[in-house]
């Protein structure tokens, strides 16, 4: 049992509380385990103020320190892994193993952060490189923070998601207001302190905590921000962009990847791949494989290994390291038998079916899924899986490109150039070859196109974009 404890955030280098609390209740039990703060829009504004007082003094920092207080960071946080682990696993129904592995990740990240830091330089450009009347020009191109960065982060990764969009944003000079998920908020505070507890100075970091329905716009908007770091559903994405107006925006949003296996594919490396992109941590990821397209003359076979695969999967307890665990909430439950129900009455054949236990959802596999089921189309985040037959690779990557989301996409083949080719007729961010769709390793360029995101993410990637370029040309 956790002791039920009250979280504070942290604001302007002190833990605060707040006048309303949250309580936040374990998918597993509905055991309440904790409090957080309901922040007003009079104490966010005074995080705001703090984050835009420490910006001037942080952004001269040398990068130098800043590093010292990342690896400090990773360091602490190896050193928790086990205690935040324990919250994580009760408060988002992650297994354990999981919960310390994405602990141990984010350490990892924010190290390899410092490093690329380092090494992410200026530039000098002489003007006769473009003309010859511009021999006298020299340009002297730097990288400066863009200011007071919002970050928010979702309930399935509250750590990693959170130290990737945090620890790029310190190195590159800005100061951090920083809005966890409100189931995960209790893990995501335990961050928060990793960062204080290195050595961050006051104001440098400042969490705020509240239902995303009460104060999401009032943040998003706020004149304070200078760009917004989001990864969560498309929905709420479409209406960040409403709200932020001509705020720069990096944004990870929803997918529907697609798991594309020819006729010469390894079928039993296809699926030990599929199974396990599909129901790690029961399907609850953006990079889910959560659709397979599968040639005609090898879908029966196919089908057979991953029926024999997902049978085998250990459902119930993150405690005692399942594979398939209880949804974040009751909505969550409800929407994934809601697809399932509406495949089977237009027809799919069940191959393993679904049962349910409160939010917890035993995987189910639906084979001869058609595009007339919603089940193609819309994104389950769940432990439910679809098989759609086709005739060719074109029909394949017709559905796939069909799609309005563009994250990922996977291709079995043992023909590295038609995988090469096809490849570059997929409409998606990333393509993975005879493996699982999957978000690392995080020093990969990670990006979505369509409605799966704006902009790139990944170590390196996220540094330049949470920065901005500033040229000063000199005659000489």
């Amino acid at each position: 049992m956790l002791e039920i404890k009250n979280y504070m955030n942290l604001m302007n280098g002190e833990w605060r509380t707040s006048k309303e609390q949250i309580s936040i209740f374990s998918p597993l039990d509905q055991q309440e385990l904790g409090k957080i703060p309901a922040m007003t829009k009079d104490e966010i504004d005074e995080a705001m103020t703090a984050a835009c007082v420490a910006l001037q003094s942080w952004r001269e920092t040398p990068i130098v320190n800043r590093t010292k207080i990342l690896y400090k960071a990773a360091e602490l946080l190896d050193e928790r892994k086990d205690l935040i682990a324990k919250v994580l696993a009760k408060e988002i129904a992650k297994n354990f193993k999981s919960a310390v592995s994405e602990v141990v990740r984010t350490a990892d990240l924010i190290r390899y952060t410092a490093e690329e830091g380092i090494r992410i330089h200026g530039d000098v450009m002489k003007g006769d490189t473009f003309e010859a009347s511009s021999k006298n020009k020299l340009a002297i191109i730097s990288h400066e923070p863009m200011g007071v960065v919002l970050a928010i982060a979702p309930f399935n990764y509250p750590i990693n998601l959170a130290g990737s969009k945090i620890a790029p944003a310190l190195i590159g000079g800005n100061v951090v207001i920083f809005k966890p998920p409100t189931q995960g908020a209790m893990s995501a505070l335990l961050l928060a302190e990793v960062f204080h507890d290195a050595g961050l100075p006051k104001g440098v970091l400042n969490t705020v905590t509240g239902k995303g329905s009460v104060i999401g716009d009032y943040i998003i908007s706020h004149p304070a921000v200078n760009f917004i770091n989001f990864t969560g559903s498309t929905a709420v994405g479409k209406r960040i962009g409403e709200l932020a107006g001509m705020t720069p925006l990096l944004l990870e949003l929803g997918g529907k990847d697609a798991a594309i296996v020819l006729e010469d594919a390894d079928l039993e490396k296809a699926a030990n791949e599929i199974v396990q992109g599909a129901f790690n941590y029961s399907g609850q990821r953006c990079t889910a494989i959560k659709r397979v397209l599968v040639i005609d003359q090898v879908a029966d076979q196919l089908v057979k290994l991953i029926q024999q695969k997902v049978e085998s999967l250990k459902v119930g307890d993150p405690f005692d390291n399942a594979d398939i665990t209880p949804l974040i909430n009751t909505q969550a439950a409800d929407f994934v038998e809601e697809l399932a129900q509406d495949a089977i009455k237009q027809g799919a054949t069940v191959i393993v079916p679904i049962k349910r236990e409160g939010n917890l959802i035993h995987p189910g596999v639906f084979d001869h899924v058609t595009l007339d089921m919603r089940i193609a189309w819309e994104e389950p985040f769940g432990p439910i899986l679809p098989i759609i037959h086709v005739k060719d690779e074109r029909e394949a990557i017709a559905i796939n490109n069909k799609s309005e989301y563009g994250l990922q996409a996977a291709i079995f083949t043992q023909n590295t150039t038609k995988a090469l080719e096809l490849s570059s007729k997929l409409e998606v961010g990333t393509v993975h070859l005879n493996s699982k769709t999957q978000r690392g390793p995080d020093n990969f360029p990670f990006l979505g196109i369509k409605q799966s995101g704006v902009g790139v993410q990944g170590i390196r990637y996220s540094i330049e974009s949470m920065t901005k370029i500033k040229s000063v040309v000199i005659n000489i």
